[in-house]
C-alpha cells in the first residue's frame, strides 16, 4: 500500500516515488500526495515528471479494484486519455516527481470544509455528497425547508470566525460508543487499522461545533474557504433537500 502523505498534510502538492506497477487501471506509486477519489470528493489530477523532464499528464486518481470489484487498497493515476501510449514511458522500479493541479485541489479543500460547516448548520443526516472545483452538493436526510439565504450568511459567519480545523483519529471502540460522530447514512468510514480519521472544527469558545470520521482533505481554517454560497435548494424527494454550494461572483 502506497504511503499516502496527503493524509497527513493537505499542504503537500508534490513529492518523489517510485513506480510499483503499471497495468489497464493506471500507474501505482509507493508514496502519493495524490487524493483518489472517495467520500464524495473528486479525485486528484496533475503530473507525474520523469526522470528525464518528462512529463506524464494525470487526468483523474482512483482506488484500484481486483477482478470482482472489491478495492485492492491502492492508488491508480489515470493518463490523459489522449496520451494513452504515455504508459509505455514507465516500468517498475522507475523514480519520479509527482506534482498535483495546486490550484484545483485548494478548492476541493475550501468545498469540502465548507460542507462540514453545513453539516454543522444544518444538523440532519447526510444521505449523498459530491465535491468538485466548481461545485459541492450535500443531500440532507430531512423533511423541514431550508433557507438558501440563511445557510450563506451562517457560513459566511463561520468562514470570518478563522475556525481551526483539525486532524485527528478515535478508535474502533470510541467510534462504535459514539455511533452519532457517523454523518452519512449510507457510507461506514473504513475500519481495521484500530483506528479512524476525523476532521474537527472548534467554534469561537472552543466547543467543538462539527466532528466527524473522513478522509478527505481540508484547509487549515475556515478562514481559508473564501466566499462559498448556497447556490440553490432543491427538494429531491418528501424526505430530502439537496444544498448546493458555489462560488461567489468572483471568486475561485
Amino acid at each position: 500500500m502506497a504511503e499516502e502523505l496527503f493524509r497527513h498534510d493537505a499542504t503537500l502538492t508534490d513529492c518523489t516515488a517510485t513506480v510499483v506497477a503499471v497495468g489497464p487501471q493506471g500507474i501505482v506509486l509507493d508514496r502519493t500526495v495524490f487524493y483518489p477519489l472517495g467520500g464524495g470528493q473528486a479525485g486528484d489530477t496533475g503530473w507525474l515528471t520523469l526522470a528525464d523532464g518528462r512529463d506524464i499528464a494525470i487526468a483523474d486518481t482512483r482506488k484500484e479494484k481486483d477482478e470482482v470489484g472489491v478495492a485492492t487498497g491502492r492508488i491508480c493515476y489515470l493518463p490523459a486519455p489522449e496520451q494513452p501510449e504515455q504508459l509505455s514511458l514507465l516500468k517498475q522500479g522507475d523514480p519520479l516527481t509527482a506534482r498535483i493541479d495546486a490550484p484545483r485541489r485548494q478548492r476541493l479543500m475550501r468545498f469540502h470544509t465548507a460542507s462540514h460547516l453545513l453539516c454543522h448548520l444544518v444538523g440532519k443526516p447526510v444521505n449523498g455528497c459530491s465535491i468538485t472545483p466548481e461545485h459541492a452538493r450535500i443531500d440532507f436526510h430531512m423533511t423541514e425547508p431550508l433557507d438558501k439565504d440563511e445557510l450563506t450568511a451562517a457560513l459566511a459567519h463561520l468562514v470570518r470566525a478563522a475556525l481551526p480545523v483539525v486532524v485527528g483519529s478515535v478508535t474502533d471502540a470510541e467510534l462504535d460508543a459514539n455511533p452519532q460522530l457517523v454523518k452519512s447514512m449510507s457510507v461506514q468510514p473504513p475500519r481495521g487499522s484500530g483506528t479512524v480519521r476525523t476532521i474537527r472544527i472548534d467554534g469561537p469558545d472552543g466547543a467543538v461545533i462539527d466532528l466527524q470520521p473522513c478522509g478527505g482533505t481540508h484547509v487549515a481554517n475556515t478562514a481559508d474557504i473564501g466566499r462559498a454560497v448556497v447556490t440553490r435548494i432543491e427538494k429531491k424527494s418528501a424526505s430530502s433537500r439537496r444544498v448546493v454550494l458555489g462560488w461567489a461572483a468572483g471568486e475561485s
